[in-house]
């Protein structure tokens, strides 16, 4: 309890403040006492005041200086990007006791506060000699309290302390408290530090907290009727809980509009306007978005109390509500997960586990973006992006899609057909098996792993296996988080951002994955991709995976500013039967862009070195990836060919003694001549030349090419120092 009765210089106590008073206080002999206790308050605070204890309050100034900080901890609350409630906890303790100041609440709620609380709040220097001497008269004369004399400054000193007993020493502290926290703080930290802590009712403590239980609405845009209810609700707050006694709540709302009427504050028609609202008769549930990246946040910084995310509130608020209407349609024990973030940073925007935290039939508790779960065919686009890279293919090279044994491994496509002679580009679209295992043989299962792993990404393989080509069709485990930043790739010219969601966490730098080149063909395939039923055509650029068993349904989706990555399964890891990508993720897909960005954002234009051709016009060595199988047998054998030095992920270092010494290179297994390429690019080598040097002026990444004019071909990658 604030206080014992309204403030004021001509406050006379209320039927309901009295009947108060009696409850509280039921003997004569404690009346007694809390009378003696004002009246000795008053005149120790007028000595104060006048100037009669001024050394003794700053010996005690200096000697015991006041809190100017809570004593008990505040509320956790995860904020988004733009300072809005995502999710608030209580503290150990169980209260919510939410951070407030006088910037975020309703500047008339304020203007009514100080006027019924503190008339002089802005002019005395803590303690209100003219309201103290008031209410030691009207005690003497009436043998009772009638009025009150507690400043708002008094009552902060006693919610900062944390002391609510009633007695003389005490209310003698507070006086001398108040005196030692105006010559601290300004006015406007005094009052936040008031609508931080005054209680409301039950557990909760401070405006914000009381408002958002309340209305359900931050105290910044109060109506008439609720602003009054808040600056009424301290003074006797079990008594006025609106939940639990909504006549007594209404009553005392009144009292304070017709005290506002009074004062000038409100006129009488706006005081008419707020007693003819209702007065709330539960309390609602707190903010609960973004439950699991909120709860990843806390965990990681438990000692913060005020933690910001990238994410925006009113996007993961429709996201969420779309994740549950479409999961709620697809059928029983189904989650979902979805990932906004931006291409070029990395910021999440939006990043949903499941679809209702609570929700214990889907598992809501278990955060889905961040599971480890079988990605399906959603990695064939960088099987085709390295391929282009190592100048092994070409978007309109031609790959055979036919019945194919890679020793024991013989993969066939989702409706178990073959589609013969197609490009790498309609393979692509078309989700073809075949030819991506031919293109994943040529790359090597594992330098599509080892790449993954150098921008931060690592696949899930049962240890101790060593990656195979069944990585491309999704016998790997990998994150929605993760696989929707490589995405990010195609948008940023190859460069892989690290995604993060904590505002001010330290950012680590992008990574590249692939070349410019290659990450704008694979981008230029998928933005041809056909959209689902009843989609906009060309709205995005996407690709959908099934992994093995209907487990996992994925699609993940990007334009010119923004990848957007689903998930649809059981957390469980059950089979799902039917559950395919195309009708369960990729529907998904589309409206969560949609809600995430009305416009399309242009993809990337077309960079330097992009070969425009159709196959017809190709290099020789590009029109067909090595016949029926002879892109395999062509890298097979000890007569296959390969480079010989240097190895591939190694360290060279080409500092001498102050000299900087040329890359030296050599390659294995070719019988023509064969053509040479650094990062890309065509370096002219003499004919039949198998070793060679090459100037490598800069530290960092290089990769070696080679090429023989049957299509078989050999990469590494080498880090120069």
């Amino acid at each position: 309890m604030i206080r014992d009765h309204d403030g004021g210089d001509d406050a006379v106590a209320a039927p309901e403040a009295t009947a108060t008073v009696i409850r509280d206080h039921g003997s004569r002999r404690r009346r007694l006492g809390r009378l003696l206790a004002w009246t000795g308050a008053a005149v120790v605070s007028l000595a104060l005041v006048a100037g009669g204890g001024a050394v003794a309050l700053l010996a005690l100034d200096r000697a015991y200086p006041p809190r100017t900080v809570p004593a008990a901890p505040a509320s956790t609350i995860v904020v988004d990007h733009a300072g809005r409630l995502l999710t608030a906890y209580t503290t150990a303790d169980g209260r919510w006791r939410l951070p407030a100041d006088v910037a975020s609440v309703d500047p008339r709620y304020l203007r009514m506060l100080v006027a019924y609380e503190d008339r002089r709040f802005h002019e005395h220097a803590g303690v209100d000699p003219l309201a103290t001497g008031r209410a030691a008269l009207q005690a003497v004369a009436y043998g009772r309290i009638v009025s009150g004399a507690s400043t708002l400054t008094m009552q902060t000193a006693r919610l900062v302390e944390g002391r609510p007993e009633r007695t003389l020493s005490r209310k003698l502290m507070e006086s001398a408290r108040a005196l030692q926290l105006e010559r601290r703080l300004s006015k406007d930290e005094i009052l936040s530090l008031y609508l931080a802590l005054a209680p409301y009712g039950g557990n909760l403590e401070g405006v914000r907290a009381a408002s958002l239980a309340y209305f359900g609405r931050e105290p910044d845009r109060l109506t008439i009727g609720q602003a009054a209810l808040l600056v009424a609700l301290p003074q006797s707050p079990e008594w006025r809980r609106p939940d639990r006694h909504p006549e007594a709540a209404r009553k005392a709302r009144d009292r304070v509009l017709d005290r506002m009427v009074g004062l000038g504050v409100l006129t009488e028609d706006e005081a008419a306007a707020g007693k003819r609202e209702g007065v709330p008769t539960a309390r609602l549930a707190f903010p609960r978005l973004a439950a699991h990246a909120s709860r990843s946040a806390a965990e990681a910084r438990p000692d913060e109390r005020i933690l910001r995310l990238t994410i925006d509130r009113d996007l993961q608020a429709s996201l969420e509500a779309l994740a549950r209407e479409r999961t709620a349609a697809l059928g029983q024990k189904l989650s979902a997960a979805i990932v906004v973030m931006d291409a070029e940073t990395g910021a999440i925007a939006a990043r949903v586990g499941s679809p209702e935290l609570l929700d214990d039939a889907r598992n809501g508790h278990v955060d889905m973006s961040l599971a480890v779960r079988s990605p399906g065919s959603t990695l064939k686009p960088f099987i085709y992006a390295l391929a282009f890279e190592a100048g092994i293919a070409h978007p309109e090279t031609l790959i055979e899609d036919r019945p194919s044994a890679f020793g024991a491994y013989a993969p066939k496509n989702f409706d178990q057909s073959f589609m013969g002679t197609v490009t790498a580009r309609e393979a692509l679209r078309q989700s073809l098996n075949v030819p991506a295992v031919k293109l994943l043989e040529a790359v090597g299962p594992t330098r599509l792993a080892v790449r993954l792993a150098d921008v931060g990404v690592e696949l899930a393989l049962p240890r101790p296996e060593a990656p195979t080509l069944a990585i491309g069709l999704g016998g790997v485990g990998i994150r929605l988080v993760d696989l929707t930043a490589l995405y990010a790739a195609f948008v940023g010219g190859g460069v892989a951002p690290v995604p993060f969601e904590v505002a001010d966490a330290p950012k680590e730098p992008a990574r590249r994955l692939i070349d410019p080149v290659a990450a704008w063909y694979v981008a230029d395939i998928l933005a041809g991709t056909p959209p689902p039923a009843n989609a906009a055509r060309h709205r995005i650029a996407f690709k959908t995976g099934t992994s093995y068993g209907y487990r996992d349904a994925w699609a993940i989706g990007f334009d010119g500013r923004h990848v957007v990555g689903v998930w649809v399964g059981r957390p469980d890891g059950a089979a799902v039967p039917g559950l395919v990508a195309r009708t369960a993720a990729a529907p998904l897909l589309f409206d969560a862009f949609a809600r995430v960005s009305p416009r399309r954002a242009p993809l990337p234009r077309a960079p330097g070195g992009a070969l425009i051709a159709t196959t017809g016009t190709l290099p020789p060595t590009l029109v067909r990836l090595g016949g029926d199988g002879a892109a395999g047998e062509a890298n097979t054998g000890a007569s296959r060919l390969r480079f010989a030095y240097p190895p591939d992920g190694a360290r060279v270092s080409l500092d001498s003694g102050g000299t900087r010494q040329p890359l030296a290179w050599r390659i294995e297994g070719a019988g023509a001549a064969v053509s040479l390429l650094v990062d890309g690019k065509p370096v002219p080598i003499p004919a039949h030349r198998r070793a060679g040097s090459l100037a490598v002026p800069q530290r960092g990444f290089v990769r070696l090419t080679v090429i023989d004019p049957t299509g078989a071909a050999d990469s590494v990658t080498v880090f120069v120092e």
